[in-house]
């Protein structure tokens, strides 16, 4: 049995397809959806999503957002994401030094402008260590993958 997923962002869809399983992080810590799961809202934190079907593993970024999981389906609407497989190690090192510049050059912690650049600091350090720890270790074959060997 598998449930259907959709992950999102305000700007396009990473992931809609029947799953076995969804782990996500969450603010209370993370969370495993199976099939028949009881019905939940949840907010997302920044950390790594994980999903399994037929023995694939696919794993994406998410920095904030919500979840909702029903019997049938779960519905993950990330303020900001991407599939590992996508990312920029480059351009991620670079928005990292930009924003530890920026906040050097911030007066004050308490500001608009501080917290969003601690908060581009904290993205940048998710998608470089999401990247370290996940295409070093077991670079898994997404469906990506499986569609460029045929």
């Amino acid at each position: 049995m598998t449930l259907r997923c959709e992950i999102a962002t305000q700007d396009k869809l990473l992931f809609q397809g029947d799953v076995d399983i969804v782990v996500a992080p969450t603010t209370l810590g993370e969370l495993g959806i199976l099939p028949n799961h009881t019905p939940l809202l949840t907010k997302l934190d920044y950390g790594v999503l994980k999903i399994r079907h037929g023995g694939i593993e696919e794993l994406f970024t998410v920095s904030g957002g919500v979840l909702e999981a029903r019997p049938d389906m779960v519905i993950v609407l990330a303020d900001v994401g991407e599939h590992i497989d996508e990312i920029d190690y480059e351009r991620a090192e670079a928005a990292r030094r930009r924003a530890e510049d920026l906040l050097k050059q911030i007066p004050s912690r308490n500001t608009e402008e501080y917290l969003a650049v601690e908060a581009a600091l904290r993205r940048s350090m998710l998608r470089l260590e999401a990247v370290q720890r996940f295409r070093r270790t077991s670079r898994r074959r997404s469906r990506r993958d499986s569609v460029e060997d045929t």
